[in-house]
């Protein structure tokens, strides 16, 4: 950290790593109800993440032969261009609660038949989502280093700071969410990928069986514990890694 100096205000303060701020930032979205400001301020980086998780789906579909996202627009970060009506509205009905925030973007469209390799193809679409949430998160984490070293302190910057790490914890939050393995959730296209041709079409036709197991789950805050603590540890990973630890 750099040193101030006589005369210079202190510099911004580096965030407290050591008790990992998770649950501190999940409290912050779970005042949406009674803080209407607040709510404003973490939906920008909710909108972020999901833009950011399809955006990198289309992307690597398109690398991999299917045009399909690109031709019907979806390689934008313009919002209006995922907008899912009712992923938002469960999104601010499950924001103004207590429980697990829930929501989605409108899904990119995928045709495996333009891979050479469909299940290959579908599964580095797939894991391309959370893997763009996770460098999304690097980045942001560097940000904060290097506002943490160089910027002095003031009710601004620390608000700079505070929405850096706070958007970096929902980035993780969104790509261990998406890694489970249910289906329709990138975590089951890319495990059903490893299965044989077989089982994997019988897989395919059940998927969206999956969908309600998913509803289920949340709505009965099934392993959120665990998901808090996963978020919690790639946290403190991704802290030591840009030197925020």
């Amino acid at each position: 950290m750099t040193s101030t100096g006589p005369g210079r205000p202190p510099a911004l303060p580096a965030p407290h790593i050591d008790i990992c701020p998770v649950a501190w930032y999940l409290r912050q979205m779970f005042d949406f109800a009674f803080n209407a400001q607040r709510f404003a301020v973490y939906l920008i980086p909710t909108l972020l993440g999901i833009i950011m998780h399809e955006v990198a789906h289309g992307w690597m579909a398109s690398r991999k032969g299917d045009q399909t996202a690109r031709f019907m627009g979806r390689l934008t970060l313009n919002p209006v261009s995922h907008f899912d009506a009712l992923g938002a509205a469960v999104f601010l009905l499950t924001s103004l609660g207590t429980g697990f925030i829930f929501g989605w973007a409108k899904p990119v469209p995928v045709d495996p038949r333009y891979f050479r390799k469909p299940k290959q193809g579908m599964a580095l679409t797939a894991l391309a989502g959370p893997v763009s949430n996770f460098l999304l998160a690097l980045v942001l984490l560097v940000g904060a280093r290097i506002m943490v070293d160089h910027a002095a302190y003031s009710a601004l910057n620390q608000g700079i700071l505070d929405f850096l790490v706070s958007t970096a914890v929902l980035s993780i939050g969104l790509g261990l969410f998406n890694l489970v393995p249910i289906p329709p959730l990138d975590g089951a296209k890319v495990l059903f990928s490893l299965l044989p041709d077989r089982m994997y079409d019988t897989m395919l036709r059940y998927e969206r069986i999956g969908m309600f197991v998913l509803w289920g789950l949340v709505l009965l805050d099934v392993g959120s514990g665990a998901l808090n603590s996963a978020i919690a540890w790639v946290f403190r990973i991704f802290c030591r890694i840009v030197g925020l630890s």
